[in-house]
């Protein structure tokens, strides 16, 4: 059987918001069977939890926030991304602001802390959304178009494809296809930064935005190169970004997907349209568990290794 997993103990992490430039405390403590990930934020009077759900996110501009209430949590996806790309189910994350870590703008520091802590197998099937028709939505025309699809696939496999008009853009690749089967999410993705614009910068920083980012965050760019003295991660560290995004936003459906994700320009508004169409047709997706585990998708049943 593919069991679900937890974390083997108590990890945490302080730092600042992206966007808030406050300080953060995180707290990620092991939760029980068919608990999910559940963000809690214990600096309110009244600690509230919010389970995540794709109808949780009410806030998609420039991260993706969930909320219940008036008690929220911006900026979610990183973290997201690396409970996805380990597997893990089930998750208190104690939050003091509303704004997750940004930390080094990638996922690579809260894979280090998931790993830290150890993973735990636990006694339940672990719970599957196999797509079973595709789903599709898409917005604008012509030079303005993007879309995002969903489509069945005995796996989970990502493609991404950006359209960035920008010389340091433009030196690497556009677009990238990562299949967690056969592919290393900690090496291959979880080190992709987030990237911004100097002049959006600015721009945001006069509306009270990206308070937290900096060159040891975020890749920056002026009109024509990189400025980060230790330039890219990666050789396509832009679109691979994107699937780090990408599989954040398409974790907070609840459960992993068995799928093959496909985008053109998607974002995070995009993707959660795409999880609440595939939500709002029954007939596209059921709930699938592995009790042979032979018969789940390869390399699935084995834990993620470490670096």
């Amino acid at each position: 059987m593919l069991q679900q997993r937890t974390l083997k103990s108590i990890t945490k992490a302080v730092g600042v918001g992206l966007h808030s430039g406050q300080r953060v405390e995180l707290t990620l403590r092991p939760a029980q069977p068919d608990t999910g990930i559940v963000f809690r934020r214990v600096d309110l009077p009244v600690p509230v939890d919010i389970p995540i759900s794709a109808l949780a996110v009410t806030d998609t501009r420039l991260a993706s926030t969930i909320s219940t209430g008036g008690a929220k949590v911006h900026t979610v996806e990183h973290l997201m991304s690396a409970c996805a790309g380990l597997g893990i189910d089930n998750l208190y994350v104690d939050i003091t602001a509303e704004e997750v870590p940004i930390l080094d703008g990638s996922a690579a520091s809260f894979v280090f802390l998931l790993q830290s802590a150890g993973v735990e197998l636990q006694k339940a099937a672990k719970r599957y959304i196999r797509v079973i028709k595709p789903v599709e939505v898409r917005e604008g025309e012509g030079a303005t178009a993007k879309w995002a699809r969903l489509e069945p696939y005995h796996g989970y496999k990502l493609s991404f494809e950006i359209d960035f008009d920008h010389p340091a853009v433009d030196s690497t690749g556009q677009r990238v296809e990562f299949d967690m089967s056969t592919g290393s999410y900690m090496k291959d993705i979880a080190r992709a930064r987030t990237f911004g614009f100097t002049k959006d910068v600015e721009m945001m920083r006069a509306n009270g935005l990206a308070l937290g980012g900096g060159l040891d965050n975020a890749i920056v760019m002026d009109d024509y190169r990189v400025l980060n003295s230790d330039g890219l991660r990666y050789d396509d560290e832009f679109v691979k970004h994107k699937i780090l995004d990408a599989m954040g936003d398409l974790y907070l459906i609840g459960k992993p997907l068995l799928a093959a994700y496909s985008a053109f320009r998607s974002g995070h508004a995009l993707n959660n349209k795409l999880l609440r169409e595939l939500l709002s047709r029954q007939d596209a997706y059921e709930v699938a568990t592995f009790e042979d585990e032979k018969l789940a998708p390869t390399g699935f049943a084995t834990p993620a290794r470490a670096w």
